[in-house]
């Protein structure tokens, strides 16, 4: 699924309409994956087809940011499962890349963070996608693990990650009241 097929699926206008009014009405937004993707698209950002899949725990890297943005640790390796990329949306702030994909996380003033990357993974959603979306595994690229090395991470990487996302989820609502 991508956020260019509207002709299949009408109702990702009326997403990305929703997505718009609350950025603007200054409302708290995480995207992940394909919502980080909607949040580009919906603030008039390019969406399309990356280079290279990127299935797997690879690490990303944070970007130079200024003060009071979302500050990512070093070379923090994360769960991977998309096959596109998006620009950046106008006045975004770019947070972190990886090898295989230069736009893995923005943040749009204090209330608005987009994540290529999932944070939110757990062992059995690891697990779920797998076994329902093995098709995408393609062994011979090289961003692409296959499935006993996705699944076969210690539990520390979900964890670590899990742990990341809380820290994102504080940032967020911070002050908000």
């Amino acid at each position: 699924m991508s956020t260019n097929d509207e002709k299949q699926l009408p109702w990702l206008q009326e997403e990305k309409h929703f997505v718009a009014e609350a950025i603007a009405s200054n409302k708290v937004v995480l995207g992940i994956c394909l919502g980080a993707q909607l949040i580009a698209s919906a603030l008039g950002a390019r969406v399309y087809p990356n280079p290279e899949k990127e299935i797997g725990w690879f690490p990303v890297f944070p970007e130079p940011v200024v003060s009071g943005t979302f500050v990512f640790p070093e070379n923090t390796e994360v769960f991977h499962w998309h096959g596109e990329t998006f620009d950046l949306p106008s006045g975004a702030l770019h947070l972190a890349s990886s090898a295989a994909c230069r736009n893995q996380a923005f943040q749009i003033g204090t209330r608005v963070i987009g994540l290529q990357f999932h944070l939110e993974t757990t062992p059995k959603s690891a697990e779920a996608i797998v076994s329902n979306c093995a098709n995408e595994l393609l062994p011979k690229s090289r961003y692409v693990q296959t499935k006993s090395v996705l699944l076969s991470v210690p539990a520390a990487n979900y964890a670590g990650i899990n742990g990341l996302m809380k820290k994102i989820l504080e940032y967020l609502i911070r002050d908000v009241s």
